[in-house]
């Protein structure tokens, strides 16, 4: 989708769509404008219009190059903040599809919030809001009509709207990257496919990428990730990805861990079908995030040394599957104790955590959909956020938390005291790869602790990664969650007084 800013009088736009939020704070002098404009059928239309957040009415005045009207309910002015924006922007995305609109307006509102910001969030909630995934669909009736182009109209400050609509496009865009790789059926997404999507990226947008192949992950010891992998057809990748800017901010490099579990099934611990492994496909959601990441990072041409590392494979219950009772030693030498196959992702995340000690990181983030407990603990809305105790601790998990608000990629953070590790403690190794029910999703994140001796977040996102009922500009399917969060904060590092 193109996307430009204008000043042009937005009577004077020649679009199939004219897009304009009006608020309750000032709905009379909008609508005397929206009449001086567009004449007497915007007084008509008032009888089902009232300013009211997430109302919208839609009329085709005479007086005007746009073939149609919409106007959309922005409430409370004084209350909008970048997700109104966003989710309001995403409505209107919803009515210029369902009217085949191809060339779309929208005003800026203003809304308290400053130029740039409103912008990004404007475009962001738009180009999400218009997603749709149809790359199986064979009949071209049944095919959604694109939205080609969509124009900002604003009355000042177009220097810095214009460089809000274009980061808003870019993050976007990147967001889209990820919900494309989790919606891809499973029968073509294998961990080798999944590596070649990250070389073509990196290719394409002038990141480096390093893709291993078994023998080399054996080279290695990467037992966690070997185990997994034996009960599939298919070899493991482990894919390594590099940002390293001329004058980057940071001297040691950020690492980005996403869990790249192609398909699910549980292994010989096999999940049930319906509402479960039918959404298996999701599971290397963090891996596409961070490929999204990457892109972002690349196109924003953000000065921060990044390095990307994504274990991946399927979990199958084929072959010489790993077993409940089996003893698997790690790339960092711990010895393991498998009581639940299906605990799968936490097993190679840790040989992953375990490499990301080679770099000497500044920091370390890693994001999977590891947990069902993170979902019954937070639903679908918002991720979980946990980090090892001591030193900036505070500061991380504030800063990631901002990003989240920011971003609208929101988390919240779970405790990580000490005492949760013990129902992780085996009698026959140095630890057992689950603790039970009661906490679960916080004793997983312990046993990933176990394997960093670094400052180090971990993001829960099984909640919000793949939706099976659409949200504002969330689709059902993957939603790409986690590229948004990961950037807001990159951004913050990079440039902290610069914080949207």
């Amino acid at each position: 989708m193109k996307v430009s800013v204008t000043t042009i009088p937005f009577s004077e736009l020649d679009v199939d769509l004219l897009l304009v939020p009006v608020s309750k704070d000032d709905f009379t002098e909008s609508v005397a404008a929206l009449k001086a404009a567009f004449g007497e059928s915007v007084s008509r239309a008032l009888c089902d219009f009232d300013g009211e957040l997430s109302k919208s009415v839609v009329l085709y005045p005479e007086k005007a190059r746009a073939r149609r009207l919409a106007m959309i309910g922005l409430g409370d002015k004084t209350a909008a903040d970048t997700e109104i924006i966003r989710q309001m922007a995403a409505e209107g995305a919803a009515m210029a599809i369902a009217r085949q609109a191809e060339t779309v307006a929208f005003v800026i509102p203003n809304a308290g919030l400053d130029p740039e910001t409103t912008s990004q969030a404007l475009v962001e909630g738009f180009v999400l809001g218009s997603y749709r995934y149809e790359h199986y669909k064979t009949q071209e009736e049944e095919k959604t009509r694109e939205i080609q182009r969509l124009v900002l109209h604003v009355s000042d400050a177009e220097k810095t709207c214009r460089l809000g609509a274009e980061r808003g496009r870019v993050i976007a865009e990147c967001v889209i990257t990820a919900r494309d790789l989790i919606n891809l059926s499973p029968d073509e997404k294998t961990a080798t496919a999944l590596a070649r999507a990250a070389e073509k990226s990196a290719k394409k947008f002038g990141y480096g990428a390093w893709v291993w192949d078994k023998v080399l992950i054996e080279e290695e010891k990467m037992g966690g990730l070997l185990a997994v992998n034996k009960g599939s057809v298919e070899p493991p990748t482990f894919t390594v990805l590099t940002w390293e800017p001329e004058n980057p901010v940071n001297q040691r490099p950020i690492v980005l861990v996403g869990k790249g579990v192609v398909f699910d099934t549980g292994g010989l611990s096999l999940k049930p079908t319906k509402d479960s492994m039918d959404y298996m496909k999701s599971d290397m959601s963090g891996a596409a995030a961070v490929i999204g990441t990457f892109e972002a990072v690349a196109r924003l041409d953000l000065p921060v040394h990044l390095i990307g590392l994504i274990p991946a494979t399927d979990n199958r219950p084929g072959l010489q599957a790993y077993v409940p009772g089996e003893v698997v030693r790690m790339h960092s030498g711990a010895t393991v104790e498998v009581l639940n196959t299906d605990a799968e992702g936490r097993m190679l995340l840790a040989d992953a955590l375990s490499y990301a000690r080679t770099y000497k990181p500044e920091l370390v983030i890693d994001i999977a959909t590891l947990t069902g407990a993170a979902v019954i603990s937070l639903g679908k809305d918002v991720a979980a956020v946990m980090t090892n105790e001591g030193e900036g601790a505070q500061t991380r998990i504030e800063m990631m938390e901002e990003a989240g608000q920011r971003s609208g990629d929101r988390v919240h953070r779970m405790p990580m005291y000490a005492d949760f590790k013990r129902a992780l403690k085996s009698d026959v190794a140095d630890l057992k790869n689950v603790g039970g029910r009661e906490a679960s999703s916080i004793t997983a994140a312990k046993f990933l602790e176990h394997f960093v001796d670094y400052p180090w977040i971990h993001l829960d996102i099984a909640g919000p990664a793949f939706l099976h009922e659409a949200k504002p500009y969330r689709p059902r399917g993957g939603t790409g969650f986690g590229v948004r969060l990961l950037v807001d904060f990159l951004r913050t590092l990079a440039s902290p007084k610069k914080r949207r």
